[in-house]
């Protein structure tokens, strides 16, 4: 009896090993205040602990000829000069809301990393922390006002 239960528990242990994964997957709304203008670019980055820029999480907004408006986040990705897989068409408009999923890695939350939303509009302000907070298993599923063109940002698991 013994010997079946420890098969049984080896067994369902493998199965969950394999199928855990190293990322877990977030609902991430963006709700924009009541702004005029163009739409704005917004960049959500993985910090660590020490505050420095470790990954690229989305951006929203896909002419690369305005990149480098996002000044902070530029420093880093351009001289990086990797290429960005986590871009979306449009940029957000004053007023709107858009929902994106981004994957945050598993071994990042409650250890002192951070999430940070930049945002930047043409012709107007760039807002290095529009929303930045600690990743945390409480975080992760919470709403964050955001300081500029971000009114809140709220993560949902999936």
């Amino acid at each position: 009896m013994m010997k079946k239960f420890i098969a049984v528990l080896v067994v369902a242990l493998g199965i969950m090993a394999f199928t855990t994964s190293e990322n877990n997957k977030y609902k991430c709304m963006i709700q924009m205040t009541n702004y005029e203008g163009e739409g704005a670019y917004v960049v959500i980055s993985l910090l660590n602990p020490e505050g420095a820029y470790e990954k690229t999480l989305y951006v929203q907004g896909d002419d690369e000829e305005w990149y480098h408006d996002i000044d902070e986040w530029w420093k880093f990705h351009g001289k990086v000069r990797s290429d960005i897989d986590a871009i979306t068409g449009a940029t957000i408009s004053g007023g709107n809301r858009t929902v994106s999923v981004i994957e945050i890695p598993n071994d990042k939350i409650d250890k002192g990393y951070k999430i940070r939303f930049e945002t930047a509009v043409e012709d107007q302000e760039y807002y290095a922390d529009d929303v930045q907070f600690e990743l945390t298993s409480e975080s992760v599923k919470s709403k964050v006002e955001g300081k500029g063109f971000i009114r809140y940002i709220r993560l949902m698991p999936q």
